[in-house]
């Protein structure tokens, strides 16, 4: 077994192979095998961000990896977080702290400076742990950005850490990502490369047996495995955009989401996908808004982007119908904040300086502002008495006369706001539903069942289950085994 202070790092053919999945999976099945185990990320690209304990931020895979490993996520598990806010732009955040905004041309600039924090970040959790699994970002086949590279090669061999190739058979071409990579990398980078999994397999492995060995002979890298897919993906939060919730449910109580192009933390709306009374749909460009009891506003990464993407869609018209039917209506985060009547951004804190109408439907308004409030906090829902966990990630201030009827209380504090008719909330608290009790009290207000489905209970589960998938399918032994 693993002594203390190894590492082993997962990289993929590309991106979306299912690379947070498996580290996931292994960190619960090590956690399992009696180690001690904590996940690490060297940079990451999400707006799909959750809070730390410390006050910082990391990609929500990895707080979901510290989950597995029985741990409360730390800053130190994603150094390098960063957020797009644009095609070309994105905020850098740093052991999770926001330091700046750049460009892609100016990050390849600023990333020589980041090594330091990465290895100190990575130095303390294998000091800290038996085991240290490593997930990289991309593809290393990316070799046109190998120059100060610190997600995938250019970290494994500052750390001196082995490396698994995982290829996605699932999109096709399976032997080409693969043996492929290996043909465009230095030679010295795919010296680090000590195998590879085959992942997302459908169907009857063996008929993949020659072009497995195809692929161990053609590259001279020991196969550790073929992964079947794991059905049981859906139940656990996603942090990839391409990985939404799809909707679901046949329940009596529909409720819709807007899918903006800048949507962040949509893992707020995994608890509803899996809830047996709610019926959730997925509202995507081009689509109308249904006749539904509740239309979700989530989280946005450019509010006044995301606001100008809404009245493109038509969705303003939409809503303003749906709350002349008397349906309600949630705005959470950025969501929250296009509710109000003007969104002021004097700084140019998310693009040019100006401000955006909002879509009042409530009495508030918004101003952005340098500060980044991130926090973990106990609230008390004010409708119903019921108290939740969740966290606030968001810049930006809001005030005016709805807040005299908050969302909810924070430390006896007012927070948010709910129009005068009581059809429209708003709320700062991103997590809100994954409270069980929180989230029946909420549902039964609008007239939905109570299911007694417990979300906590179902991720764990689902967890074991892809432990146990994994010790099933791939060679657990020989792959901790390569850690050093």
């Amino acid at each position: 077994m693993p002594s203390r202070g190894r590492a082993l790092m997962f990289q993929g053919t590309g991106s979306n192979v299912g690379k947070s999945l498996l580290v996931a999976g292994l960190c619960r099945a090590a956690r399992l095998r009696g180690l001690t185990v904590a996940p690490f990320k060297p940079q990451n690209m999400s707006n799909n961000a959750a809070v730390t304990a410390d006050g910082g931020e990391i990609g929500r895979a990895q707080a979901l990896q510290a989950h597995a490993c029985g741990l409360a996520p730390t800053s130190d598990m994603n150094p390098v977080l960063l957020k797009p806010e644009s095609e070309t732009g994105a905020q850098v955040v740093v052991q999770g702290r926001r330091v700046a905004t750049v460009g892609a041309r100016d990050y390849a600039r600023l990333k020589p400076s980041l090594v330091a924090p990465v290895l100190q970040s990575f130095e303390r959790l294998r000091g800290a742990y038996d085991l240290v699994i490593v997930e990289g970002a991309g593809s290393p086949a990316e070799v046109n950005l190998r120059a100060g590279d610190i997600a995938n090669m250019g970290f494994a061999r500052a750390a001196n850490v082995p490396v698994v190739l995982v290829g996605d058979i699932d999109r096709g071409g399976v032997i080409a990502q693969i043996c492929g990579t290996q043909a465009v990398l230095d030679p010295a980078d795919a010296a680090m490369i000590t195998g590879f999994v085959i992942n997302k397999f459908r169907g009857d492995p063996s008929l993949f047996d020659d072009g497995y060995r195809l692929i161990e002979t053609h590259t001279g890298w020991r196969g550790f495995g073929i992964l079947p897919f794991f059905a049981g993906a859906a139940k656990l939060p996603a942090e990839d955009a391409l990985d939404l919730p799809r909707g679901g449910g046949t329940g009596g109580l529909h409720v819709a989401a807007l899918v903006f192009s800048r949507i962040a933390n949509f893992d707020d709306l995994d608890p509803l996908a899996q809830e047996p009374g709610v019926q959730l749909t997925m509202v995507h460009a081009g689509q109308p808004i249904p006749v539904c009891d509740l239309v979700i506003l989530p989280g946005s990464k450019s509010t006044r982007a995301d606001l100008a993407y809404l009245r493109a869609q038509g969705w303003h018209v939409d809503l303003a119908a749906h709350v002349r039917r008397g349906g309600a209506v949630l705005g959470i985060c950025g969501g929250y904040q296009m509710l109000g009547q003007i969104i002021h951004d004097p700084d140019g804190i998310e693009g040019l300086a100006g401000e955006t109408a909002g879509l009042g439907l409530l009495e508030v308004t918004t101003t952005m502002t340098p500060d980044k409030r991130l926090t973990q906090v106990h609230a008390v829902h004010d409708q119903s008495g019921v108290a939740f966990d969740g966290y606030e990630i968001h810049i930006g201030r809001t005030d005016g006369p709805d807040r005299a009827r908050p969302f909810a209380r924070v430390g006896g504090l007012a927070e948010g706001a709910i129009s005068a008719d009581g059809r429209v909330c708003g709320s700062y608290i991103h997590g809100m539903f994954s409270n069980d009790l929180f989230r029946s009290a909420f549902l039964q207000a609008l007239g939905g069942a109570s299911s007694g489905h417990s979300y906590a209970a179902a991720v764990n589960t689902t967890l074991d289950q892809l432990a146990a998938h994994i010790e099933m399918h791939l060679d657990v032994e020989g792959l901790l085994a390569l850690a050093r």
